[in-house]
């Protein structure tokens, strides 16, 4: 099973290792070496071991014992500076080498982005093998900068870009619009720019629970939309919104045959994203894939 975190992992060696494949060679190297090190420094506390377990009488008086411990305390010695230099080698490279976790963070997030894609269609499968193949080809083909910071943008642009026109020559035209938005809605989740609270009351209502409070315009505002009204008022930057309906601001917005585009009556008319987009779908769900788009 493929996870997030193992797939960022597999991803951030991949970049790595083509934007600098000295440093992952050096790596591997360090890797091996360790290993190495480890080894030896075992054999010697074996051998050490050995000498003490033979050795009869005052091991003091044993020469022969005495030049094997002093022999083998001076090679473990020599071990283990070694170790220390790789081990501070390996740190380096490392830090380098995760200057390049925010391309492979945004490249799973964009994996798991097309998976979801089978709960719409289950036709629509997309194998990791050609994922990668992707990722590889948009590596090669990006746009080159000395900073890294300019070039992980270009990076991300570019694959991102990559994945969609690909995935999108598979797909029935109904659905680019939902590929569309479940891409940017992933990648913003992502980067902590969407309210998990915000994006579940988008996809649901919220749950729906005995409204207390009497509907203050019903002769426009349907009950279910004042419910779900109600229910966005404890979201966080639509607080006591359910206070306001009765401006007629609110009727003018309403009866709109484009509310996506409609000035919300002050102070609400400051929301925007996917803030905006839940309170047109409380009031006007007919207008939210036009919203979308």
């Amino acid at each position: 099973m493929i996870t997030p975190l193992g797939l960022e992992d597999q991803l951030l060696g991949i970049v790595a290792a083509k934007e600098k494949p000295e440093l992952e060679e050096k790596k591997n190297e360090l890797i091996v070496e360790g290993a190495k090190n480890k080894k030896q420094l075992k054999e010697i506390e074996d051998k050490i071991l050995e000498v003490l377990s033979s050795s009869e009488g005052n091991i003091l008086e044993d020469e022969t014992a005495i030049k094997i411990l002093s022999s083998s305390k001076v090679l473990s010695e020599e071990i283990s500076a070694k170790q220390e230099i790789a081990t501070a080698t390996e740190q380096e490279i490392d830090e380098t080498r995760n200057g390049y976790q925010p391309v492979a963070t945004h490249s799973s997030v964009l994996f798991f982005c097309i998976s979801d894609l089978a709960n719409i269609e289950p036709m629509y499968q997309y194998s990791l093998t050609w994922f990668i193949n992707l990722y590889l080809q948009s590596i090669n083909n990006s746009k080159r900068s000395s900073v890294l910071e300019e070039r992980i943008e270009y990076l991300n642009d570019h694959f991102t870009q990559s994945i969609y026109s690909n995935v999108c020559r598979s797909l029935f035209e109904k659905d680019k619009l939902l590929f569309s938005f479940v891409l940017t809605v992933g990648i913003l989740k992502s980067r902590n720019k969407i309210d998990d609270q915000v994006w579940r009351f988008f996809l649901t209502g919220g749950v729906a629970l005995e409204n207390p409070y009497p509907n203050p315009c019903p002769e426009w505002l349907l009950d279910k939309s004042w419910s779900e009204i109600v229910r966005a008022s404890d979201l966080p930057n639509i607080k006591n919104l359910k206070d306001d309906m009765a401006d007629p601001g609110w009727k003018t917005f309403y009866d709109s045959s484009t509310p996506q585009t409609e000035k919300m009556p002050d102070p609400w008319d400051l929301l925007s994203g996917l803030d905006r987009m839940v309170v047109l779908r409380c009031l006007r769900p007919d207008k939210v894939v036009p919203a979308v788009q």
